[in-house]
């Protein structure tokens, strides 16, 4: 019997969560309305063959930096939602930290709403801050909808007036009894402002400016303070977190300690962390610099260790762009140019490519990380983040034999740079859909730029 599809995907085969199954999908009215094989659909119904592709849920990444309002010349909602469904990406979360004024009250949370409304190629939603001075804001951002609150314990950089600062001892304190007692989440850039300020200034004071110098004045060290610390705030004010781009396998075990220990806390890494180490710093230059800082080789080995034992909870790009000036001006050194990777359009294809192909873990728990897994820790599970009936069509097709060396201009980004431009890649995003909407295609690029939505989907939880 015919049924009223408006799309079959068919012959996928299709990655659900803890198993992979040669199936056909129907999508209607934007969902998936059934799993089955040899779906059967109208004279109306569009086919989509994916026959020798996988079909997974779209990524969420929920760490990006679209830098709107008033630094959208660094990256806006529409170039850099552009470049993350041409990814794979379905889903993502806007940081407050480059946009002037930072998210941080609610006139800047409709700013940024403003500049994100019909700029989107997918679905998003909004991460407030947590700063000195804006206690008082927290409730009111939560109960607008923001997904959770980010802090940053180190400076997270950039000048002039109304830039996104630090927290101090006391602030991250307080904030997280506020944000406990809303049921909210507070994410962290967990390193240690004390240690990495002091070494920093030694460095330059004694003439040291490379990029292996940068690398030493933000050591392991400063990452493990910064968490413990953390963690003891988490066990005293019962509030949950979200570390954001853990790089030390030791800081993970530190976080899944407390995990044992019933604390509601979990972990991200992120693509470069998996795929760079510091000689890729000294040979890349600033394209490659980020904080924490790129680590040794045996670290990415311990962290690729810990992504297959389970300790890393997602996977996310921190997309941090800026002009090509403020990276590989002429004169510029390591400690000058700014920090931040830009790799928002890559991270499914990395992770596949090397977690899948190269090191041979299960496509399943690959996807589970970039997708699933973000879902149920943000509050989407209900929409996204699984191949299940009823929930968004958030849908990607992925060839995993189809060789590619990517080049600047395959990027989406306002800025073509990116320390992954020239790597080859064991497979690529052939499409991506949105709530059953082809967004993109491998043969036309961005097919729609604008049907992305805000979900005001709390992930708040009752206080303890």
């Amino acid at each position: 019997m015919e049924k009223s599809y408006e799309l079959i995907i068919r012959n996928g085969d299709v990655v659900l969560p803890g198993e992979v199954r040669k199936l056909d999908i129907g999508v209607k009215d934007g969902r998936i309305a059934a799993l089955g094989e040899a779906l059967h659909g109208s004279p109306a119904t569009t086919i989509i063959d994916a026959a020798g592709q996988y079909v997974l849920p779209g990524m969420i990444d929920m760490h990006v930096h679209f830098n709107e309002p008033a630094f959208g010349h660094w990256e806006g909602f529409r170039s850099g939602s552009a470049s993350l469904a041409a990814g794979g990406c379905t889903c993502y979360a806007d940081m407050p930290l480059n946009g002037n004024p930072p998210t941080v009250n609610i006139e800047a949370l409709r700013l940024k709403t403003e500049a994100a409304a019909g700029n989107s190629a997918v679905d998003y939603v909004l991460w407030g801050g947590l700063v000195p001075g804006n206690l008082e804001d927290l409730e009111e951002l939560a109960a607008a909808g923001v997904t959770g609150f980010k802090a940053f314990i180190s400076n997270p950089g950039g000048e002039g007036e109304g830039r996104f600062r630090e927290v101090d001892d006391d602030t991250l304190y307080q904030g997280m009894v506020r944000i406990a007692a809303i049921g909210g989440i507070l994410a962290l850039h967990a390193e240690s402002e004390e240690m990495t300020s002091a070494l920093g200034a030694a460095a330059l004071r004694e003439g040291r400016s490379t990029a292996r110098d940068f690398a030493a004045s933000r050591p392991p060290e400063a990452e493990l303070e910064a968490v413990a610390r953390a963690l003891l705030y988490s066990e005293r004010t019962g509030c949950r977190l979200h570390f954001v781009h853990i790089s030390t396998s030791a800081a993970l075990e530190l976080i899944h300690e407390a995990k044992q220990r019933g604390l509601d806390v979990t972990a991200e890494t992120c693509p470069h962390y998996l795929i760079l180490n510091e000689d890729s710093m000294e040979e890349l230059g600033p394209l490659a610099k980020c904080a924490p800082p790129l680590r040794s080789s045996g670290e990415r080995e311990r962290l690729w260790h810990a992504v297959a034992a389970g300790l890393v909870d997602l996977i996310a790009s921190d997309h941090s762009p800026c002009p090509a000036e403020l990276k590989l001006a002429p004169g510029l050194s390591f400690f000058e140019a700014w920090g931040g990777i830009s790799g928002a359009q890559s991270s499914l294809e990395l992770m596949f490519h090397e977690g899948v192909q190269v090191r041979g873990l299960p496509v399943t728990q690959i996807s589970a990380l970039l997708s699933e897994l973000p879902a149920r820790r943000f509050g989407l599970e209900q929409r996204k983040g699984s191949i299940a009936p009823g929930l968004d069509a958030d849908l990607v097709l992925l060839d995993p034999n189809a060789n590619y060396t990517l080049q600047a201009e395959d990027l989406y980004y306002r800025h073509k740079h990116s320390p992954y431009a020239g790597m080859t890649l064991s497979c690529k995003v052939t499409a991506t859909l949105s709530r059953g909407n082809v967004v993109y295609t491998a043969g036309e690029g961005i097919v729609a730029a604008d049907g992305g939505e805000w979900l005001r989907l709390s992930s708040r939880q009752p206080a303890r």
